[in-house]
């Protein structure tokens, strides 16, 4: 059985009018996508307030400053996983990915990432049809504007495991 198509669609917070857009369209997905989730993760060391960050920003500063006084022990924590059972752990996340070095949501069999902030400058969602279709009825339900050019993003293949990685 062929995989489903997947569209890419870049979602860093300087293409929203305001930073809190692109949280509320993260906030979205997490809760729609919560069945098909597996790990949610971010690296938590080296936290930064992104520039685009307006409302929120006091109460994000006092999540990193939460975080950054939590005993490391003796080896660094790399990951920070999220429960996204819990609503307080989804807003938390929301607000502390587009912060990190790292953040990534993973799919339930892991194979797939759904969303990933990379050097708190880079972020994307890759999405199945079948959940971009999904996620695009939320979105226009709970009256938020769907980015003119992820409307109009060309879902793609995935190349057979044995052509990946190389040229």
């Amino acid at each position: 059985m062929p995989e489903e198509a997947v569209t890419t669609l870049r979602a860093e917070l300087e293409r929203f009018g305001r930073a809190e857009e692109g949280f509320a369209l993260l906030e979205v997905f997490l809760e729609l996508a919560r069945p098909r989730l597996g790990a949610v993760v971010l690296d938590p060391v080296g936290l930064r307030l992104p520039a685009e960050l307006t409302d929120d920003r006091a109460l994000v500063q006092t999540l990193i400053d939460e975080i950054e006084q939590e005993s490391v022990g003796k080896s660094r924590v790399v990951e920070r996983g999220y429960d996204m059972e819990d609503e307080q752990a989804r807003w938390d996340y929301v607000r502390l990915a587009y912060s990190s070095n790292q953040a990534t949501v993973w799919s339930r069999r892991q194979r797939t990432t759904y969303f990933e902030v990379t050097a708190r400058e880079r972020a994307t969602y890759w999405l199945p049809d079948s959940l971009k279709s999904e996620y695009f009825d939320a979105l226009r339900g709970r009256g938020w504007a769907i980015p003119e050019d992820w409307l109009t993003a060309v879902a793609r293949r995935p190349k057979p495991w044995w052509r990946r990685g190389g040229r």
